[in-house]
């Protein structure tokens, strides 16, 4: 009988929950990937145990994992789930009203599907817990709690570590920026292997424009929305939040896939696209300043991954800081684009969230004492 121990990672997303079982070891190997609707936490559980079972014969649950968006500050590494530990993350979701409560639901439901299986949180603010008091402070009269915190954790300290797999430990440690392009996007700046800098701040809805969420507002324009259309607090968050970004300036489509392939007949979405690379271009400028200048920049997620065109469009005008691309290598997204001999490196390195969360799952099991 196969008695190999089993990490389930689940990550829950607005439209799916996504999956992957990996084998319990520092290194993870990868098993199975999948999704499932949102459904409810407790059928998309079921469904995703049952999916499982299709893949083993056999074999024994050390541990589920769970990306858990925000941690606040409270939680500034990954841990074991315990009642305090849920009871904790309740009070952060004003914090992340889209994201904290479907999380909470499916750690709970799996808690009711495997009583016995130890689970553990990866928080995705885990990663800029030390970014400095210049960059994490906002210009608010002090209330607990409020700061900026930064997102994409899990994503960031898995390119790092490839990024000193692939290209040394010089170049992680060097000044790196991070672009991790997606529904929800954003950038880290890096340095000697810590965040200095990131685009996210006190949500996910902050920083850059994104699929259907605004990013950085004049605070004007939240005041202004609400009087002119006499909004709640509640329906203003989600105008900003399912409604707006390249969704709100298109009219037509959050999909940059979508707008790609109608920017030449309108407007609207090449207007959208424009300003989603714009934005990030100037953000990679600002957090070279913020490095004192720039050694690599590594593209990733869904769009960062496999748009060379917005890879293209977003680097076309960064020669004074060193970056140039190879056209041809960044048309097959290849994993180095930068020309040879160019100061800055440009990469494009997938992320794997997954397995990151199976590596912290590893972790704290493998060195924590089990729970009372």
């Amino acid at each position: 009988m196969d008695e190999t121990p089993f990490v389930l990672a689940v990550n829950s997303g607005s439209s799916s929950i996504k999956y992957g079982l990996f084998t319990f070891d520092a290194e993870p190997t990868l098993v199975c990937r999948g999704s499932v609707g949102s459904v409810g936490a407790a059928a998309a559980v079921d469904r995703i145990l049952a999916e499982i079972d299709n893949h083993l014969v056999t074999g024994m649950f050390a541990g589920i994992t769970h990306r858990v968006v925000h941690g606040g500050e409270r939680f500034d590494r990954a841990q074991r789930v315990t009642a305090e530990t849920l009871a904790d993350l309740r009070t952060l979701v004003p914090l992340a009203p889209n994201h904290l409560p479907d999380e909470i639901a499916i750690i709970e439901a799996c808690g009711r599907a495997r009583p016995h299986v130890p689970q553990v949180v990866c928080f995705d603010t885990a990663f800029h817990r030390d970014l400095p008091m210049v960059s994490r402070t906002l210009p608010v009269p002090a209330t607990p709690g409020l700061r900026r915190y930064g997102f994409h954790g899990l994503s960031y300290a898995y390119l790092l570590g490839e990024l000193e797999r692939t290209a040394g430990a010089l170049a992680a440690r060097g000044r790196v920026v991070l672009a991790h392009l997606g529904n929800g996007a954003s950038l880290a700046a890096v340095a000697g292997g810590h965040c200095v800098d990131t685009s996210m701040g006190l949500t996910p809805t902050g920083g850059l424009v994104m699929s259907s969420r605004s990013g950085d507002l004049d605070p004007g324009v939240v005041t202004y929305l609400a009087r002119l259309r006499h909004l709640s607090v509640d329906e203003v968050e989600h105008l900003l939040t399912h409604h707006s970004g390249l969704q709100g300036i298109s009219g037509r489509s959050a999909d940059m896939e979508e707008l790609l392939a109608l920017e030449a007949s309108d407007s609207r979405a090449r207007l959208a696209v424009d300003i989603f690379c714009y934005q990030i271009r100037k953000w990679i400028g600002a957090f070279a300043a913020a490095l004192g200048g720039l050694d690599t920049l590594v593209f990733s997620g869904g769009i960062g991954e496999h748009a060379p065109v917005i890879r293209s469009r977003i680097c076309s005008d960064l020669l004074f800081l060193g970056v140039e691309l190879l056209e041809a290598q960044n048309a097959i997204d290849g994993p180095l684009i930068s020309r040879p001999a160019t100061p800055v490196q440009v990469r494009v390195i997938p992320t794997d969230e997954a397995l990151m969360m199976a590596r912290e799952a590893y972790s704290v099991l493998t060195q924590s004492a089990p729970a009372p």
